[in-house]
């Protein structure tokens, strides 16, 4: 049995038709790169995956039960947690109250989650400005405290929107080994990256979107040497 399933998903926004029959199967531990170019549907995906778009049609399981059209909150008690591309935190309360808000919205008690919240800012090398408000921090610091909320409570799907995007490669190399080292503990996730060489390297399966529909799913060197592939997202030029 599939850990998250999708199968023959279908999203459309007038005539245009972003999600367009998507089947794919995610199993317990996997790191999964989900690729594409701009405009192939990957975001709605997520979406969709994550509660915040309802399909025109189609099937959403999470092992084995149909979870199609539950709400984003429903989802993230499931531990279907999502990380966005457009970073996402609390501006006027500080990082250490953004995660304790993560931590009790998901149903730790304060004490549980103030210990959690603590690891996390350490781990995440954000422990200098816990008590800055989430307003005050830069960029990179927003997204890691953004990331570090999808762990308050291990989630059995983490689904991350271009997390390595425009952050300094010193905070890149921070998610990049927490990402390691869960996947190693047996954490499931759904990465979305333009970033190839971090695809390359910590996802051993990708799948790649193109005009709504997967294009090619399989071991990430044979996905990226796929010549549809190289077509439709290197723009036609093998690298």
């Amino acid at each position: 049995m599939s850990y998250l399933k999708s199968e023959a998903l279908q999203k459309s926004f007038g005539g245009n038709q972003a999600v367009d029959g998507v089947s794919i199967e995610i199993e317990e531990g996997e790191l999964v790169g989900l690729i594409g170019p701009n405009g192939s549907g990957k975001t709605t995906l997520l979406n969709i995956l994550s509660g915040h778009l309802i399909p025109d049609s189609g099937r959403l399981t999470l092992e084995g039960r149909d979870v199609t059209g539950k709400p984003p909150h429903w989802l993230a008690k499931a531990g279907i947690l999502r990380m966005f591309q457009l970073t996402r935190v609390f501006n006027r309360i500080s990082s250490l109250d953004n995660l304790l808000v993560a931590g009790r919205g998901l149903g730790l008690d304060s004490a549980s989650a103030e210990q959690r919240a603590k690891g996390l800012l350490r781990e995440l090398s954000l422990d200098e400005v816990a008590d800055l408000d989430g307003g005050q921090l830069s960029g990179g610091q927003r997204k890691l405290l953004e990331f570090g909320s999808c762990f308050m409570v291990p989630p059995r799907v983490a689904l991350l929107d271009e997390p390595f995007a425009a952050i300094h490669p010193a905070m890149r190399e921070i998610m990049a080994e927490f990402v390691r080292q869960r996947h190693a503990e047996g954490q499931t996730f759904v990465l979305v990256s333009h970033d190839m060489p971090v695809v390359q390297e910590l996802c051993r399966r990708s799948i790649c979107m193109n005009a709504g529909a997967v294009l090619a799913d399989g071991p990430t060197g044979q996905v990226l040497n796929n010549t549809d592939v190289i077509e439709a997202y290197l723009g036609g030029e093998e690298a």
